[in-house]
């Protein structure tokens, strides 16, 4: 028989069985839960819905008709091309415009925001202000600022600034505290100023990243001033789109308006990256 003579040695083992993982955990319960609640809302939503007076057959056959006028049979109606593109003009000036002024602001703020650069209390006072405005959508903004300033674009442009203002704040204080802070103090150690360290350390390496957050701003700024055009009478493309689909019933020349619509965002996304690979490249 032989032993196991070396001191310390133990008997070996029988390997325990793997404990099993449930997977069935809290959070993934409360989703499943609030999934199957929402699933019987609808089937018995669908199940009661009054259809005595749909024909479904009709309804087909309308917005086939529709979206045929929409986006086969796209033409100018009651108004004209010089108007629909000064109102396009219009549009993209108002997104340039907000962009430009809620990136100037939001910068500055971003500065005493990160956390790598202010204070803790303040850093967390101001992206709880921000996320606030953030909170309540951009339409509301405007409207609320109708109210003050009366109907018109100084309305959409302080509504649009204000919330992209909220916006880049965040973008930018995140894309700040990227720095290492190891590099801003011992920049501070060799005796470099706060404003120093900000243009000439900090803001060369971030480039990138806030030009990428500032277009996808300027792209949702567009977007948002098509919407407000018609709730804040800004006279730009939105307004003269609710006033083809909602008031004339002109499909046609709103087919045209999208297609004008979808053109500016190929612009704009091909000029986004253009502008981003020229300064990748040069970093």
């Amino acid at each position: 028989m032989i032993e196991n003579s070396q001191p310390g040695s133990k008997p070996l083992q029988p390997a325990q069985p793997a404990k099993r993982i449930s997977l069935l955990t809290k959070p993934r319960l409360i989703l499943r839960a609030v999934l199957l609640a929402l699933a019987v809302i609808t089937v018995y939503s669908l199940a009661t819905l009054d259809t005595a007076n749909l024909k479904f057959g009709e309804a087909f056959q309308s917005l086939g008709a529709n979206l045929k006028s929409m986006f086969l049979q796209p033409s100018v109606g009651q108004d004209s091309w010089g108007l629909l593109l000064r109102a396009l003009a219009t549009s993209v000036g108002l997104a340039m415009l907000t962009t430009l002024l809620g990136a100037l602001f939001a910068f500055f703020i971003a500065v005493f925001s990160a956390r790598n650069l202010a204070p803790s209390w303040l850093a967390t006072s101001i992206k709880a202000v921000m996320a606030f405005i953030r909170a309540i959508p951009t339409i509301l903004w405007v409207l609320i600022y109708s109210v003050v300033m009366g109907l018109g674009a100084n309305a959409a442009v302080v509504g649009l600034t204000f919330h992209s203002i909220a916006y880049l704040v965040k973008a930018y204080s995140e894309s700040i505290e990227e720095t290492s802070s190891d590099t801003i103090e011992a920049l501070k150690a060799s005796g470099v100023g706060f404003w120093p360290i900000i243009f000439q350390a900090i803001l060369p390496s971030i480039i990138p990243a806030l030009l990428s957050w500032t277009f996808i701003r300027f792209e949702i700024n567009f977007a948002n001033a098509v919407a407000v055009g018609a709730a804040a009478g800004a006279d730009d493309i939105g307004y003269y789109l609710f006033m083809a689909s909602g008031f004339y019933f002109n499909f046609h020349e709103v087919g045209l308006i999208v297609y004008l619509l979808l053109g500016v965002a190929i612009v704009l996304e091909v000029v986004s990256m253009k502008l981003r690979g020229h300064y990748l490249k040069k970093n």
